[in-house]
């Protein structure tokens, strides 16, 4: 005799489908208490509420996510990779997965898998500028210059993604083509106005401007590179300053706003650069001078920066007002370096 089947009434569809939430909520909240103990530095605590998690949710791409961190910042490094491995080839998985996979590597000296996995989530990600920042770090940890090519890869493919630019400024510094560390370092300080790096990228800034104008040779040099950079030294040469002239904040805003006014005028239609719209932006509505002191002043003098704030109390109150409630995005396309 046949085993009876129970039809599936709309009453057992419900319950099936009560279950199944509550299984998932279940793993949801497990998954909440984690993050509570992860902020509080228990990583024990959370690592053993996220297998739990894990195992009544295991397509969960976050809580497997969670977990591998929490081992991360046990420096249960072996553990954490492993955990990790499991989603990196799953179609759900994003290009963080390969992020914290490639940092487990790199903690267990494995530069080479690392590489490889990095360059794999690039064939995933394309666009992610996380990636090409990763691995540009790597690279650039073994000294080898083809770091300066995904950090530049990751400025054309996720223009939006600051790491970039703050690597890349560095890297052209170092290497006098200033130019570059100039308009890198501007767009970096502007994603990142208060992080760690600000104040270093913001002396490159005043340090870059003043061997662009005082060595011959790095203009020479630089000129050579592609057609924007020509644009741009050829509208700056327009300035013929003196030798003698002291870079500072006030200079500094007298030139860039003659840059600006002579670039808008020739160079915007063709070389449409977000930096440059901005300029003249805070032109417009006054606030660049204001600006150039937050940019230049605040690391060439703080005692003169603290000064002029004292003096021109209401133009730095109206900037860090505008300061505080804006996003800096650079859009997609206005990519004129490497490709040019």
């Amino acid at each position: 005799m046949g085993m009876k089947l129970i039809p599936i009434t709309p009453f057992f569809a419900s319950l099936f489908f009560m279950v199944q939430f509550s299984h998932a909520q279940s793993a949801t909240e497990l998954q909440e208490r984690a993050r509570s103990f992860m902020q509080k530095s228990d990583f024990n605590n959370a690592s053993l509420l996220l297998q739990r998690a894990s195992i009544a949710d295991p397509n969960n791409i976050e809580i497997t996510k969670d977990l591998a961190l929490s081992f991360y910042f046990q420096k249960e490094y072996k553990k954490g990779l492993e955990v990790i491995k499991t989603i990196i080839d799953k179609d759900e998985s994003d290009d963080q997965c390969f992020q914290i996979a490639g940092n487990f590597y790199k903690q267990l000296d494995q530069a080479k898998e690392c590489e490889k996995l990095f360059k794999k989530g690039i064939k995933k990600f394309p666009k992610s500028g996380a990636l090409y920042n990763e691995l540009g770090d790597l690279l650039w940890a073994q000294k080898n210059n083809e770091a300066i090519r995904q950090w530049e890869k990751g400025i054309e493919n996720d223009p939006s993604y600051s790491k970039n630019y703050y690597n890349a400024c560095k890297y052209y510094q170092l290497t006098a083509d200033y130019v570059w560390s100039i308009l890198y370092g501007e767009v970096f300080v502007n994603m990142e106005p208060l992080s760690k790096g600000s104040p270093e990228i913001k002396s490159i800034l005043l340090e870059s401007y003043k061997k662009l104008f005082t060595e011959e040779e790095v203009k020479k040099e630089n000129a050579e590179t592609n057609k924007f950079t020509t644009a741009f030294l050829k509208t700056i040469n327009k300035q013929n300053l003196a030798s003698s002239i002291e870079f500072n904040a006030e200079t500094l805003t007298m030139i860039r706003t003659r840059f600006v006014l002579d670039w808008s005028n020739e160079y915007t239609s063709k070389y449409p650069h977000r930096v440059f719209d901005f300029q003249r932006q805070l032109i417009q509505e006054g606030m660049f001078e204001a600006y150039n002191q937050w940019l230049f002043g605040i690391v060439q003098n703080l005692t003169a920066y603290q000064n002029w704030i004292s003096n021109h109390a209401e133009e730095y109150k109206e900037f860090a007002n505008f300061q505080s409630g804006r996003v800096f995005k650079v859009p997609f396309g206005q990519y004129y370096h490497l490709s040019n």
